[in-house]
């Protein structure tokens, strides 16, 4: 069950849909990294990568089954971790997606669609679950970017349960006011 504070931090936030930001400097960004197929390698390498933008704050790495595993079809677990990197420099939303994209591809990411393979091999997903914009954004004036630093990526919410368990990890080094 997520901690009462960080639930009603969340829903106090703004969510956005990502194509709203594209082109906003961002200058923090908290990220679900997940694998199942050699995360042992796929994930301490995009760390370093991922430190190479700045500084970088880590989740424990947790151990989840596929939620899309039956008795009939088993499918292998996902390792998930959540990020939380202070970037160097901003960059806007769209480069960070790129430069991310990138990673996955560094990680052999195959993306299949599931009519070709049954059982899908992730070596790495980076998924965007809150920016953090700079002050001087262009929806700077507006009254829900006012509200606070962070925005929810709205097609990342709701939050699944190890992304949760990841943010309230990182709720101490995440400033929220």
């Amino acid at each position: 069950m997520m901690h009462k504070a960080l639930a009603g931090w969340l829903e106090s936030l703004t969510r956005c849909e990502p194509e709203a930001l594209h082109a906003q400097p961002v200058t923090a960004v908290l990220l679900a990294l997940g694998s199942n197929h050699d995360a042992d390698v796929h994930l301490p390498r995009v760390r370093e990568s991922l430190a190479a933008l700045g500084e970088i704050q880590l989740s424990t790495a947790f151990q989840n089954p596929d939620f899309t595993s039956t008795a009939a079809q088993p499918k292998p677990d996902y390792t998930n971790q959540c990020v939380h990197i202070t970037l160097t420099s901003p960059n806007t939303l769209q480069q960070l997606q790129q430069v991310f994209k990138q990673f996955e591809c560094d990680c052999n990411r195959q993306r299949l669609t599931e009519t070709q393979t049954s059982i899908k091999k992730v070596t790495m997903d980076i998924d965007i679950l809150l920016i953090a914009l700079d002050k001087n954004n262009s929806l700077s004036n507006h009254n829900d970017f006012k509200r606070s630093k962070w925005i929810i990526m709205a097609d990342r919410y709701p939050f699944k349960a190890h992304e949760r368990a990841g943010l309230e990890e990182l709720t101490t080094v995440i400033d929220r006011l």
